[in-house]
C-alpha cells in the first residue's frame, strides 16, 4: 500500500478537494446531504469569515497515490487560553490516514503553543460541531454533521477521549404536548411578559438583540465562546434568506429582551439531490422552494435566556411560551417534524425539556474529544 502524505491545502483546487472529498467518502450513505460548497467556500475563507479575526487555522489533506483520502483542520483561537481545536474531519476507514491527519494537526497546534487539543468544531463552537455517534439512520438538519460510524472509533484510537456530548431532540408537530408541558402554556402569562416575532423592519437591531441574549445567556456554559460584533454582522447577513420574522421569537419583561429562540427552515431537505451545487439551475430551485415553504422539517438552531431569569419559574417557562409559538407556525405551514438542537449534556433545564418533547430521549447524540497534548 502506498506510503501517506499529509501536506497543507494549498489554492483553490486544492480547497474545492478539501470541501468535496466528504461527498466521495460517504456517497454510499442515503442519509449523507452535501453541503453547498458555494458556502463552505466562503465559511472557510478569511477574506470572507470574520471569524477568522480571532482564530488562525490551517487546513490539511491526506493523499495516497495522488488521490486524497482524508482531511482535517487545527484551529488556534485567541478567545481561548491553552487549547486548541481540530475539525472538519473526514477520511477514509484506514488507522493509519487518522493517525497521519492526527499527527499533522497536533503538531500544528503544539507549534502554535496549545497543550490541548478539542473537537470537532467546524470552525468553533458557535459553528457546526461535534461527531456523530448515535442516529446514523435519519439525514442531518441544517448545520449538523453526518459522520461515517466508524469516525468515532477511529478518533478514540487516537488517544481521544469523550469531552462532552450534544444532543439533539425531534418533535413531531402532530403529537400533543406533555401534560406538565400544557399545563404551562394554559397557564395566563404575568402581565409583563410578551412574546414577540422578529420585527423585520429592525432586522440588524433584532439581531443584535438576539446575539446579546445570547452570550449573556450561555456565558458560564461548557466551552463558550461569544460572538463578536463582526461575526455579528456575517451572521445577520449569510441567515437573511433563510430568517422568517414568523419563526424567530423574543419575549420581553417589561419592555427588555429577555429570551429568545431562532428558528429555521431545514435547508437540507431542499437541497438533499444537489450534490453540493447551485449552479446552473439549483439556485432557481432553492429559491421556489423557500418561498413556495415545501419544507416539511425545521430546526430551532439558537435559544437563550437571561442569567437573571434562569433559577426562576419564568425562566423555565419561556423556552416552552417560544416553543409553543414554533409549534403553532410550524403546523400552520405544513412542517412535520422540529429538531431541536444542540442541548450540552451538562444543560439539564434545557434536556428535560427536550426530553419531554420527543419520546424521552435525544435521538441524536454528536461528541466533543480532547486529548492533552504533551
Amino acid at each position: 500500500m502506498s506510503a501517506i502524505d499529509v501536506r497543507p491545502v494549498e489554492g483553490k483546487r486544492d480547497l474545492d478537494r478539501f470541501i468535496t472529498l466528504p461527498q466521495r467518502l460517504q456517497a454510499g450513505d442515503p442519509n449523507y446531504v452535501a453541503p453547498l460548497t458555494i458556502e463552505r467556500r466562503e465559511s472557510l475563507s478569511p477574506a470572507k469569515n470574520p471569524l477568522f479575526k480571532h482564530v488562525e487555522a490551517q487546513f490539511f489533506l491526506a493523499w495516497r497515490g495522488g488521490e486524497p483520502v482524508g482531511r482535517i483542520s487545527a484551529q488556534s483561537d485567541d478567545r481561548v487560553s491553552d487549547c486548541g481545536h481540530f475539525g472538519m474531519l473526514a477520511a477514509e476507514d484506514d488507522p493509519a490516514v487518522f493517525a497521519a491527519l492526527f499527527g499533522a494537526a497536533e503538531a500544528w497546534l503544539k507549534a502554535k503553543g496549545r497543550t490541548e487539543a478539542r473537537g470537532p468544531f467546524n470552525l468553533s463552537i458557535n459553528e457546526e460541531c461535534g461527531l456523530l455517534v448515535d442516529g446514523f439512520d435519519t439525514p442531518p438538519m441544517l448545520f449538523m454533521p453526518h459522520d461515517a460510524p466508524y469516525v468515532a472509533a477511529r478518533v478514540g484510537e487516537q488517544g481521544y477521549a469523550k469531552a462532552m456530548d450534544l444532543f439533539a431532540y425531534l418533535h413531531r408537530t402532530s403529537e400533543p404536548f406533555p401534560k406538565a408541558i400544557e399545563r404551562i402554556i394554559e397557564r395566563p402569562r404575568p402581565p409583563e411578559v410578551v412574546v414577540r416575532h422578529l420585527d423585520w423592519k429592525r432586522y440588524d437591531a433584532e439581531i443584535a438583540t438576539v446575539i446579546d441574549i445570547f452570550n449573556d445567556a450561555w456565558s458560564e456554559n461548557w466551552g463558550f465562546v461569544p460572538f463578536s460584533p463582526e461575526e455579528l454582522d456575517h451572521l445577520a447577513k449569510s441567515l437573511k434568506l433563510l430568517i422568517d420574522e414568523r419563526l424567530l421569537w423574543i419575549v420581553e419583561v417589561s419592555g427588555r429582551p429577555a429570551a429568545f429562540g431562532v428558528g429555521l427552515p431545514n435547508l437540507n431537505e431542499m437541497i438533499a439531490e444537489f450534490d453540493g451545487k447551485l449552479l446552473p439551475f439549483n439556485w432557481a430551485k432553492l429559491i421556489w422552494r423557500l418561498k413556495r415553504m415545501t419544507y416539511t422539517s425545521g430546526r430551532v438552531a439558537l435559544m437563550g435566556v437571561r442569567k437573571e431569569y434562569s433559577r426562576s419559574f419564568l425562566g423555565r417557562a419561556m423556552p416552552i411560551y417560544i416553543f409553543d409559538e414554533f409549534r403553532k407556525e410550524g403546523r400552520r405551514r405544513g412542517i412535520e417534524r422540529v429538531e431541536m438542537s444542540w442541548v450540552l449534556e451538562s444543560n439539564l433545564p434545557m434536556r428535560h425539556m427536550g426530553e419531554a418533547l420527543s419520546d424521552g430521549r435525544a435521538y441524536k447524540t454528536y461528541r466533543l474529544y480532547a486529548k492533552a497534548l504533551k
